[in-house]
């Protein structure tokens, strides 16, 4: 137990800040990838309520696409596709150089783009449970389009999606550890390297075990309040 807690002391001397700074790093990332997430979830599920024939078979090949291919694959492709693109791109304006990737902005995209996948059938789903009268309403009573949005769509769907969106927080969360194969440091790549160091893999890996937790403890409680907020008023039954 002492040797353990001297590897993780804070300093020189151990690596206990580095893996507290690959905690931050993480909450970083899921974060960042969260927000977009749910910029391209609400923009999937727009087109997928879309009535204009054939559109919303665009956000279902996106989700069918995203949810079906494993997770990695597709960081992989957006990290090394993401650079051929950015050198395809540069060579039209006449640079020739290489274009590496930047692992925190691969990160961001690539988990932005799978949670969004995820976030558009929540706020799907959460749209479609609004009742209807409510919209009916609405119009009878003279709302504009903009009003009804913010004032009657936007408050129920955040209520319907909240738990759904709480899950593909979590999922996000975790997938940052994916996000190490790019070489960010976040907590995974940090347990790898300081369990490399030191030759002491079990204390490392437990250790990004327990900050994992304790991020996902900590989102649990944030959510929860969150929907307590949201249903704030709502009468149940």
């Amino acid at each position: 137990m002492s040797e353990a807690l001297a590897l993780l002391a804070w300093g020189d001397g151990g690596w206990g800040d580095e893996m507290v700074f690959g905690a931050f790093v993480t909450l970083q990332v899921a974060t960042l990838a969260f927000v977009l997430g749910i910029v391209f979830g609400a923009g999937g599920a727009a087109i997928k309520l879309s009535k204009v024939p054939g559109v919303p078979l665009i956000g279902d090949l996106y989700t069918t696409l995203i949810r079906g291919v494993p997770d990695l694959i597709t960081i992989y492709i957006i990290f090394f596709g993401g650079g051929q693109a950015a050198m395809a791109v540069a060579r039209v304006f006449g640079y020739t150089g290489y274009i590496e990737s930047d692992p925190l902005t691969t990160g961001v995209i690539a988990l932005g783009i799978i949670s969004g996948a995820y976030s558009t059938e929540v706020i799907r789903g959460a749209v479609l449970a609004v009742p209807k009268g409510q919209i009916e309403a609405a119009k009878a009573a003279g709302m504009s389009t903009l009003t009804r949005f913010h004032r009657i769509l936007i408050p129920q769907v955040a209520r319907y999606a909240l738990p759904g969106l709480g899950n593909v927080w979590q999922l996000t969360l975790k997938d940052t550890s994916l996000i190490s194969v790019v070489g960010l440091v976040e907590i995974m790549r940090q347990a790898f390297v300081a369990s490399g160091s030191t030759k002491e893999p079990f204390t490392f890996f437990v250790t990004a075990a327990v900050l994992y937790l304790a991020l996902t403890s900590l989102s649990n409680k944030v959510f929860d309040k969150a929907e307590i907020w949201a249903n704030r008023g709502v009468r149940r039954v």
